[in-house]
């Protein structure tokens, strides 16, 4: 696979007609000192001085970019409140990895909140995969002031084992059910880790013993893209099929309003209108409602 070649065919997405114009806003954004950084639950940019229309300027230009699904951020008196409280995954996992010193890829990385925190771990090298225009945008104006060296990709999680360098550590969160094939996926995913490498993945799941899975008619909670949703025990078979020797489950959590809402920042809906009006255990459509499972696999 010429990744080049898909690169340079994929510059041109920034040239859409909806698009152009947040380039624009990005190139027209103020330059300044940035007086310090937090890498917390928000993360947080301060700048040593900034005007009052310096921060309407990025104000105007974050809210060209909704909906902004992934975060908190605050850029001087500019708070996202993103769709996702994206810090309650975040700390979950933090725990169990270890990326100093090691090349990590986040695959689906949206705007690159979980790279941005990751940081701290002081790792080797960090890539970001995500083939939307729309989230390159929220990270370049991110990364106009964190001025960091994280490489982002606009490329999908097919394209992983494809890439220059082998990854020892990736993150898979949230994109496995958006996968028709998903064995397919964690095969990628498995030739795109070193010897010794870690998979950290999150994906729906459905209660139950049986190695079997849900695969919705039409929607799950008025999603389109969803696919299949196992087991536990599925979802561990799968991985096993693709080649990794353990899988290790780290958590099981429901998703509730405090992670997933509706915000002034993505002007659509969220999880409160995909749950049924009379039982919240229930999706619209019937189904379990959203619960996820963590897993690391282990490829050696």
């Amino acid at each position: 696979m010429n990744l080049e070649a898909l690169r340079q065919e994929r510059q041109k997405w920034l040239l859409w007609k909806n698009i152009q114009p947040l380039q624009e806003a990005i190139a027209a954004l103020p330059k300044l000192d940035v007086e310090s950084v937090l890498l917390e639950d928000v993360v947080q940019i301060d700048f040593a001085s900034i005007g009052s229309t310096q921060e309407q300027s990025i104000l105007d230009t974050a809210k060209l970019m909704k909906p902004w699904r992934k975060g908190p951020f605050r850029l001087s008196k500019t708070v996202i409140e993103s769709e996702w409280n994206s810090f309650i995954k975040y700390n979950l996992l933090e725990p169990h990895f270890d990326l100093k010193d090691k090349v990590v890829g986040d695959i689906g990385c949206n705007n690159g909140y979980y790279l941005f925190r990751m940081q701290r771990h002081q790792p080797k090298k960090l890539v970001g995969f995500d083939p939307s225009a729309l989230t390159y945008c929220q990270f370049q104006l991110l990364n106009h002031y964190l001025r960091t060296d994280i490489v982002y990709e606009l490329l999908g999680v097919e394209h992983v084992e494809f890439y220059e360098h082998s990854f020892d550590t990736l993150f898979c969160l949230g994109v496995l059910y958006h996968r028709s094939d998903p064995i397919a996926t964690l095969k990628s995913l498995f030739k795109g880790l070193n010897k010794g490498g870690e998979l950290f993945l999150d994906t729906f799941m459905i209660d139950g013993d049986e190695d079997i899975c849900l695969t919705p008619k039409d929607r799950y909670s008025k999603i389109p893209n969803i696919y299949f949703i196992p087991t536990i025990n599925a979802l561990k078979n799968w991985c096993y099929r693709a080649g990794f020797a353990s899988v290790e489950v780290l958590a099981v959590k429901k998703t509730e309003q405090e992670e997933q809402r509706k915000t002034d920042w993505i002007d659509s809906q969220s999880l409160e209108d995909f749950l049924d009006d009379q039982d919240e255990t229930l999706t619209i459509e019937g189904y379990p409602a959203p619960k996820r499972v963590y897993i690391k696999a282990l490829k050696v």
